[in-house]
């Protein structure tokens, strides 16, 4: 199979992408269930290490006890671990969501901060969970956000050649204009998880195998 498509410029070749997966999701966006901006901060930190699907049962009951950074801050941790457990990892995840929200208490008046640098003074908020929360709470587009699928799939596509999160936001913040950057990131995670799967591809029906240096070919 010929693939001149693989050859092109690093800019042309993310256009070329981003325009084939829009026709192929043009419904591509978070999964996780929140009405505001506290709730998609939660459920964003609780998605670590798990799915959103888990997430979403999870936080079905969790919003409705807890409806204000006050709730999360106040309440007995161990309490808080039962009602998250089965999202992996419930202490380290408590303790982040109880003092993320003591934070946002002291310093921001019980309000979710809309910039990047006050966003990643949150416990347990990196970048990743920082550009989700900005982008669906307030609109905000400040970078790539990096989970394991848009890490794997942007490197099979030659996008980038790091491992580093940090250093592959940065990769595809260069060749993609910033509108694009969440749209890149939402686009990437549902073709991870659809198609670019971690452990067998489906090469053969995928809309980017020719553009695809990783692709078998056929």
């Amino acid at each position: 199979m010929k693939r001149p498509e693989i050859y092109l410029e690093p800019k042309q070749r993310a256009a070329k992408i981003i325009e084939a997966l829009e026709k192929q999701y043009p419904n591509a966006e978070t999964a996780l269930n929140y009405s505001n901006p506290l709730e998609i901060l939660v459920a964003t930190m609780l998605s670590a290490q798990t799915t959103d699907e888990r997430v979403n049962i999870v936080t079905q009951k969790l919003f409705k006890k807890y409806r204000t950074p006050e709730d999360y801050a106040n309440v007995d941790i161990k309490e808080l671990e039962q009602d998250i457990r089965s999202t992996g990892f419930y202490h380290n995840k408590a303790r982040n969501l109880k003092k993320c929200c003591q934070l946002l208490i002291e310093k921001y008046n019980s309000q979710v901060p809309k910039t990047m640098d006050e966003m990643l003074e949150l416990p347990g908020v990196a970048r990743k969970t920082a550009n989700i929360v900005l982008y669906y709470a307030y609109g905000v587009i400040a970078g790539v956000a990096v989970d394991t699928h848009v890490r794997r799939v942007s490197q099979r596509l030659g996008l980038t050649e790091h491992d580093d999160p940090s250093k592959i936001e940065q990769d595809l913040m260069q060749i993609t204009p910033k509108e694009n950057w969440m749209k890149l990131t939402d686009l990437l995670i549902f073709h991870g998880r659809q198609v670019c799967t971690a452990r067998k591809p489906k090469c053969e029906i995928c809309i980017l195998n020719k553009i695809c240096p990783s692709a078998f070919t056929f």
